[in-house]
């Protein structure tokens, strides 16, 4: 540390006499103490990373094929590359470098990793075991490794970041290690893993430069765990944060969580959120209050949230935060407005009255005077209630109009066929005769379109589905 401290201090020409004095090896061991600094929040720390991998190309880019005969030139070669450097320089390295074919291998697989060709790299890397190699390579190897297998075989990935945090505790190494551990995790579902990976990283990373892919990661994996992870297991790997990323983190997960349309979720984040660390809350934060609308939002209470909507400070909100306050404010406007008859109905309800006791079902239903008429509360017309049950009938089948009915009725020799319920019912009001002053009995309507969905839930849905949209144009974190 202290070699680095000077390098860096020094001026450019010092720098580079000092440069061409050590080793690469001795280069390459001083940036991996920078970066565990670094790793452990040490943040001053990054210019002097920068310089020394700028010094590091510089060395090695010179080096010819004597250096590379000490194989600790050649392993700081490699970690050199693993460690953010540059491919170019460590192909050509590498091809000046007379070593044993398995460390050609790996430099091989490192070059074509760091060129975008993940394909190319598992299959030079893979019949390479990270534990039979030296800890100061073996360590990078199965981080590597571990990051190319994520998604192919998660499970192998996971066993290969474990040996990295073996081989490496306490360094640039583990906090990487970790941080990947905590995406694998939640999308293999294995949330006791997650739980743990997130634990170690909070209490030993929180305060790495990189932290903030562990909070995209750790938040992701909550909404994706709802179910298999507890909110008092959330809330104990939260308390070991300070309270204003703690405070982030629940808003982070009330913001997704409402949009997905996981109210208890999101409830539980946004009172978290809201109240704060022993009760220090932030009650006035536009963003909670946000949160906790989309996520309490019923018919109930409707009119209680579109006032709360209607006082957020919008200027106090990000414009993707404006762009979810406009949405969740039509949504609750939706829920207000008038539901709209259906326009598609196809005959409209009917009286049938004392002096109409004559007539048919259909000439009744032909009224022009019954038109405005509700249909019975609770009846269901024959063809509805059948597509109720199967609803393959309902497209299989569909209504006959009345004419078409006229046309197949059977012959008055024939037997009558049985009569279904529903149309039993309605036919024996009509025919039979009404008591004097007794009130105009309503008839079922006529069979409707299976499509029976409450309007209010449709619009609902059909909201819902633009929020989601909204916010992956906008993307899920706050700014």
């Amino acid at each position: 540390m202290a070699l680095a401290l000077a390098l860096f201090v020094a001026g450019p020409s010092s720098a580079a006499l000092a440069q061409d004095a050590l080793q690469p090896y001795q280069l390459v061991r001083s940036l991996q103490l920078i970066q565990d600094r670094i790793a452990g929040g040490d943040h001053a720390a990054l210019p002097m990373q920068a310089k020394l991998l700028e010094m590091i190309d510089a060395r090695v880019r010179n080096a010819d094929a004597e250096d590379f005969k000490e194989p600790k030139n050649f392993r700081a070669l490699l970690v050199y590359g693993m460690s953010g450097g540059n491919p170019v320089t460590v192909a050509a390295a590498a091809s000046r470098a007379i070593t044993d074919p398995q460390s050609l291998a790996i430099a091989k697989g490192v070059v074509a990793y760091l060129s975008g060709r993940p394909a190319e790299a598992i299959e030079m890397l893979k019949p390479i075991d990270p534990m039979g190699v030296p800890a100061d390579l073996g360590a990078f190897l199965a981080l590597v490794k571990g990051s190319l297998l994520a998604t192919d075989d998660p499970a192998a990935a996971l066993n290969l970041l474990d040996e990295a945090r073996l081989l490496s505790p306490g360094t640039l190494v583990e906090e990487a290690a970790l941080r990947r551990s905590v995406g694998i995790a939640a999308a293999q579902g294995d949330a006791a893993r997650f739980a743990l990976a997130s634990t170690q990283y909070v209490a030993s990373y929180l305060y790495s430069p990189y932290a903030s892919q562990f909070a995209d990661a750790f938040v992701s994996g909550v909404i994706t765990l709802h179910m298999a992870i507890s909110q008092d297991k959330i809330a104990d790997i939260t308390s070991m944060m300070d309270p204003e990323r703690e405070k982030v983190i629940y808003l982070r997960i009330a913001r997704r969580a409402a949009i997905d349309g996981m109210t208890e979720l999101s409830a539980f984040a946004s009172a978290k959120a809201e109240r704060g660390r022993n009760g220090n809350g932030s009650q006035d934060d536009p963003r909670t209050q946000l949160y906790s609308s989309l996520s309490t939002m019923t018919s109930a209470n409707v009119d209680e949230v579109r006032a709360k909507l209607g006082k957020i400070d919008r200027g106090k909100l990000s414009q993707s935060d404006r762009d979810l306050l406009d949405a969740a404010q039509a949504v609750a406007g939706e829920v207000m407005a008038p539901v709209k008859a259906p326009a598609n109905a196809e005959t409209a309800p009917t009286i049938v009255a004392r002096g109409d006791r004559g007539k048919s079902a259909t000439e009744a239903s032909a009224d022009p005077a019954d038109a405005d008429l509700p249909p019975v509360e609770g009846a269901m017309p024959e063809q509805v209630a059948v597509a109720a049950r199967d609803p393959a009938v309902a497209v299989s089948d569909p209504p006959v109009a009345p004419s078409d009915q006229a046309k197949d009725a059977a012959p008055a020799a024939s037997p009558p066929p049985v009569q279904q319920p529903a149309r039993a019912s309605a036919e024996t009001l009509a025919a039979a005769p009404a008591p004097t002053g007794a009130a105009p009995v309503v008839k079922a309507s006529a069979p409707a379109k299976p499509d029976m969905q409450d309007p209010i839930d449709a619009a609902v849905t059909s909201t819902r589905r633009q929020l989601d949209q909204i916010d992956q144009l906008l993307g899920a974190a706050p700014k």
